[in-house]
C-alpha cells in the first residue's frame, strides 16, 4: 500500500510538473498583450480586439480608422503561404468583401503589414481580415508606403520593439470602389512610439496617397496635426503633461534615417 501510495504521489507530481511547464510554454507563445493604456480613442465606437492587433472599424468607409499593434524587434522571415482575404468575424456591421477590390485598379493594402507578423502563422494569417485593408495605388503600396514599413521594422529591431498606430485619413467625400463603396483615402498616416513610461519617443508620418521619391523624413508631422485631421485622440490615457509633450513635436532627431 505504501509503495502504491508513493507511486501515486510521484505520478501526480510529474503530471503537475508537466502542466506547469505547459503553462510556461503557453505564456511564452501567447499573443502579444494589447496595451490598453496606449489605445487611441474611437470615433465609431466599434473597437475590435484580435490576438495580435486592435482596430477601430469605420462602417461608413468600410475599413479601419486605425489599427494598433506591437511590432516585435524580430518579425521573423518565414515564407508563409498567403491566405485568402476574409471578412472579419468580429465586426458586427460586417467588414467589406474583398471582391470590392476586383478590377478596381487598387491593391488590398494592409494596414497592419503581413510582414510585421511573420513570427507565427497565426499572427500572419490574422492580417488577412478585410477590416485590416484599405484601397491603395500599387505604386504607393509598393513604393513610399513599403519604404516606411521597412523603416519601421528596422527601428523595431534597433529599439527592441515599437508600438504602431496606422490608417487612412477618413474624412469628407472620398472616392469609393465596389458595391459596398469602400473609401479610398487621399492620405495615410503612421505613428510609431518606443521607450518606456517616462521616456517615450514618438514620430508620426502623413503620406499623400501617391508614390514619392522624397525621403521619409519629409513626411514627418506632429501627432497633434493628425488628431486635427482625424478627430482621434491617439494617446488619451497618458497623463496630460506626457501626452502634450509627445504630441506637439514634429521633428525626427530621436530617430535615425
Amino acid at each position: 500500500m505504501r509503495a502504491n501510495k508513493l507511486i501515486l504521489i510521484v505520478g501526480v507530481a510529474v503530471v503537475m510538473g508537466l502542466f506547469s511547464m505547459a503553462q510556461v510554454s503557453q505564456r511564452e507563445t501567447a499573443p502579444n498583450p494589447q496595451p490598453p493604456d496606449l489605445l487611441p480613442s474611437s470615433t465609431t465606437r466599434q473597437i475590435i480586439k484580435h490576438n495580435y492587433y486592435t482596430l477601430s472599424y469605420a462602417e461608413r468607409y468600410e475599413q479601419a480608422e486605425w489599427v494598433a499593434y506591437w511590432l516585435k524587434p524580430n518579425q521573423g522571415n518565414a515564407n508563409f503561404k498567403r491566405p485568402y482575404f476574409i471578412a472579419d468575424p468580429k465586426v458586427s456591421t460586417h467588414s467589406a468583401d474583398y471582391k470590392n477590390y476586383k478590377n478596381s485598379g487598387y491593391d488590398k493594402g494592409h494596414l497592419c503589414a503581413a510582414a510585421d507578423m511573420k513570427f507565427s502563422k497565426g499572427a500572419f494569417d490574422e492580417t488577412f481580415y478585410t477590416s485590416n485593408i484599405s484601397p491603395q495605388k500599387h505604386d504607393f503600396n509598393d513604393g513610399i508606403w513599403n519604404r516606411l514599413e521597412e523603416k519601421s521594422r528596422y527601428w523595431a529591431s534597433k529599439h527592441n520593439g515599437l508600438y504602431v498606430v496606422t490608417g487612412g485619413i477618413l474624412s469628407g467625400n472620398l472616392k469609393t470602389i465596389g458595391k459596398e463603396k469602400v473609401a479610398v483615402p487621399d492620405y495615410f498616416y503612421k505613428i510609431l512610439l518606443r521607450g518606456k513610461p517616462g521616456n517615450y519617443k514618438v514620430i508620426a508620418f502623413l503620406v499623400p496617397h501617391r508614390d514619392s521619391k522624397q525621403p521619409l523624413y519629409a513626411f514627418v508631422v506632429s501627432v497633434d496635426a493628425l488628431e486635427k485631421r482625424t478627430g482621434i485622440d491617439f494617446f488619451p490615457k497618458l497623463d496630460d503633461a506626457t501626452e502634450n509633450a509627445l504630441e506637439k513635436r514634429a521633428d525626427y532627431k530621436d530617430w535615425s534615417f
